[in-house]
């Protein structure tokens, strides 16, 4: 069944969330839509309790939340509450489809994208999905048939999806410009000095236990350094990290729960530590910074890892084993502190990676479909 819009302007569903690296592309996407169609109505739907619920209102858009989560791998009557929650999202994502009467839909991964988009199609609404990753997450492998376009960041994706419906676009990432002036409202923006390098150090929108462990292990070391540091804990991890560090510390060290201006920091930074997911990666390609990549253990199939080797194999980043973080940390940070051209040169070829014009070239595809 199709539902015909009965309304004069363009609207659009984005449906996804769970974490930054499907927030953000999903935001990204959306500004650019709206850049070219100011009368473009657009409508974002994730998940019940998750960043998304924030992070998209904060940005201008309007959102409405489906109680669904993931199931849990060991055998588990918390499962039973999923599968209930599962059935109200798609009775809730069926009303929201026959209400708002999109012209087309798109998926950015996660557990709400699955019962929106799933809705979608049955409606007849066309679909754009945009995997991030070099491995493609369930949501996205399950609606591939659905959907009329899957616009992916890596290579052989075949493996995952119909070869047919691919285009190679890069991951859609935040605007961010690099400029001296935008340096110096960086430094003014963190309170951070002119005339010493700046470690900025990330471990995903939810923070990473292993990154911040190995910084508080070692904070007399970084207490020592002739550097500041830029340390975003996770909002899980911000109360524990600040107690065990103790108000005492250094004012070489800023600690925050998250960097809203990330873009400040990617203007600041002459050193990243970062996990590797696939938006971070492709924002430090853009920005062209020197990083330390991380690898989350907690991913289906290390495809972090495999995002991190994309970067490694051609000289562009350095990579430490999670296991091996606490042990490998501060030795890789030291060499890297002092050694100006070798950060130069992993700089460098992170910006030879970089496809700058991603979200441009998703929205090109969402136009030509709604054209269609």
């Amino acid at each position: 069944m199709f539902l015909k819009p009965l309304h004069k302007h363009t609207r659009i569903i984005i449906g996804g969330g769970g974490t930054g690296g499907h927030i953000f592309p999903a935001i990204s996407i959306a500004d650019e839509l709206k850049r070219r169609d100011q009368n473009m109505q657009i409508l974002f739907v994730g998940a019940i309790d998750r960043m998304e619920m924030e992070r998209v209102p904060a940005s201008g858009y309007e959102i409405k939340g489906l109680p669904v989560s993931g199931f849990q791998r060991k055998v588990t009557y918390k499962n039973f509450v999923v599968l209930y929650n599962l059935f109200r999202s798609i009775i809730l994502a069926n009303r929201i489809i026959k209400e708002f009467k999109p012209d087309l839909a798109i998926g950015v991964g996660g557990y709400a994208s699955g019962p929106i988009i799933r809705s979608a199609a049955k409606y007849g609404i066309p679909i754009v999905l945009q995997e991030q990753n070099s491995y493609a997450g369930i949501t996205n492998k399950i609606l591939a048939k659905k959907a009329s376009v899957i616009c992916v960041a890596y290579r052989n994706m075949e493996k995952y999806f119909p070869k047919e419906k691919i285009i190679i676009t890069g991951n859609p990432v935040r605007n961010i410009e690099i400029s001296d002036s935008l340096r110096k409202a960086g430094l003014a923006h963190f309170n951070l000095l002119p005339d010493l390098p700046v470690l900025v150090i990330v471990g995903g929108s939810l923070g990473a236990r292993s990154i911040n462990e190995a910084i508080v292990e070692n904070i007399g070391f970084f207490e020592k350094q002739k550097l500041q540091i830029l340390w975003q804990t996770g909002k899980y991890y911000y109360q524990e990290m600040v107690k065990r560090v103790k108000s005492g510390y250094r004012s070489n060290i800023h600690i925050l729960d998250f960097i809203t201006r990330m873009d400040l920091a990617y203007n600041v930074a002459d050193l990243m530590i970062s996990r590797a997911g696939a938006i971070s990666i492709s924002e430090i390609c853009l920005t062209g910074q020197a990083a330390v990549l991380i690898p989350s253990p907690n991913v289906a199939e290390d495809h972090q890892t495999k995002n991190a080797m994309a970067l490694v194999e051609q000289n562009a980043a350095v990579m430490i084993p999670d296991k091996n973080v606490r042990k490998d940390l501060i030795h890789k940070v030291t060499e890297l502190v002092n050694k100006i051209e070798m950060r130069d040169e992993l700089a460098r070829n992170a910006k030879r990676l970089a496809i700058p014009n991603s979200t441009a070239l998703i929205v090109d595809e969402v136009n030509n479909l709604i054209k269609r």
